[in-house]
């Protein structure tokens, strides 16, 4: 397979590392093309890989179709994964399904809150863009993988391989991520685009409850302790996800309840709405001594990059999947999670925890597309396929998944 990596960022950067290694014999990857805006920064990534040939570079614009569609063209890629901010997801999108070329992200086309109720009702929601065009990508025998990095993605895996193996019924899924990372000499930094940190948190949280289906709150709403494995307990707020969008389509054993919250420390929270309440998080330009820029991206500029911070920071992050529910009659609750310690990937893969957890999804899933594990058309989540076959490979690329489950507990 013929891929092209659009993005070489932090996790761009942490996928390119994954499955150059994951394939050094060239039984499944052909050639893998490190395409974007900085030509610099791509080379920079390609030279960690391996032969020119083999690892291309190119520049391209990600919210330019045409450019996107003529990189694609030139370098004859079957695959496009997309590691750019959420909002070059549109043209991205479009630019593979007029090429004709597979297409994966990790985080779906943005929502928009509801015109008159933002905190109560949801209005467009996350890859409502992308799913109402399925019958365009089956029509064209195409696949578009949304959401599979680790949450969304993995999270999402992990749910489904519950509803196969440990449950008869399922009530609620929660998901949870957290940290206790710090970063050396940085009060504020973001592991990965400060950009999409301010879109997932400060939009309004979305809910879904059996009755009533999706609902929203207030930004950084339902805060809770929540007691990760391995980690300890440490509070979490309600964010804006894919997860909650996905797991009622695709999970159908009585499901009642699903939420998404993250840690985010009470410093950041307080920053980010503090930034909110200043317009400085907003995405729109203005106009600032002649020159239009957008607040947010003042605000990214500002903040450390993420692709660089990885030998400042210290400390683990915890993707976790709560699901609950019973098996043979008895009430169950199953945590299945990855546990990413950042000295371990800086010292293995030289990429900072973050990027790398999140970049282990799509390296695997691009394994089980070449390798034709995972066939699919149309627009589909990570619970359209199965699990057993993504959770077998996260060992091997050294994130293994582990299970703390409450009947194990009992005996």
């Amino acid at each position: 397979m013929k891929v092209l990596l659009l993005g070489a960022g932090a996790v761009g950067e942490a996928y390119a590392v994954l499955t150059a290694r994951a394939d050094p014999g060239r039984l499944w990857l052909e050639k893998l093309v490190i395409a974007d805006q900085n030509l610099e920064r791509a080379e920079e990534v390609a030279g960690r890989l391996g032969p020119s040939e083999r690892y291309p570079v190119d520049r391209v614009e990600a919210g330019r179709r045409d450019e996107v569609a003529a990189v694609v063209a030139r370098h004859g890629v079957d695959l496009v994964l997309n590691a750019c901010p959420q909002h070059f997801n549109q043209s991205v999108f479009d630019a593979c399904l007029a090429a004709g070329r597979h297409y994966m992200d990790m985080a779906m086309t943005l929502s928009r809150p509801h015109s008159t109720e933002p905190h109560r009702k949801v209005g467009v929601l996350l890859g409502d863009y992308q799913f109402a065009r399925h019958r365009d990508w089956e029509a064209r025998d195409r696949l578009a993988l949304l959401g599979m990095g680790a949450d969304p993605g993995l999270s999402e895996v992990f749910a489904k391989y519950a509803e196969i193996e440990f449950f008869d019924e399922i009530d609620e899924i929660h998901v949870r991520d957290g940290s206790d990372l710090t970063v050396e000499g940085y009060k504020y930094a973001t592991a990965f685009s400060a950009w999409s940190v301010m879109e997932e948190c400060l939009n309004p949280p979305v809910f879904w409850e059996a009755g009533p289906g999706y609902y929203t709150s207030e930004p950084m709403s339902a805060a809770e302790i929540f007691d990760f494995p391995e980690l300890g307990p440490l509070e979490t707020v309600a964010i804006e996800h894919e997860e909650v969008i996905n797991l009622p389509r695709w999970i159908n054993k009585g499901l009642r309840r699903v939420s998404f919250k993250i840690s985010l420390g009470r410093n950041m929270m307080r920053a980010l709405r503090l930034l909110y309440e200043l317009g400085l998080t907003s995405s729109e330009p203005v106009e600032v001594k002649g020159w239009r820029v957008a607040p947010r991206d003042v605000v990214e500029a500002c903040l450390p990059s993420p692709a660089r911070i990885g030998p400042r920071m210290e400390g683990r992050v915890c993707v976790c999947t709560l699901v609950r529910g019973r098996k043979d009659g008895r009430p169950r609750e199953v945590h299945l999670y990855q546990l990413a310690d950042n000295q371990e990937c800086m010292r293995r893969l030289g990429c900072q925890a973050v990027a790398a957890q999140t970049a282990v999804g799509p390296a695997v899933a691009t394994e089980l597309l070449a390798t034709g594990l995972w066939t699919g058309r149309g627009v589909l989540p990570p619970e359209a396929f199965d699990p057993r076959p993504c959770l077998d490979r996260l060992d091997a690329h050294g994130f293994p998944y582990r299970i703390k489950d409450s009947w194990s507990e009992e005996t």
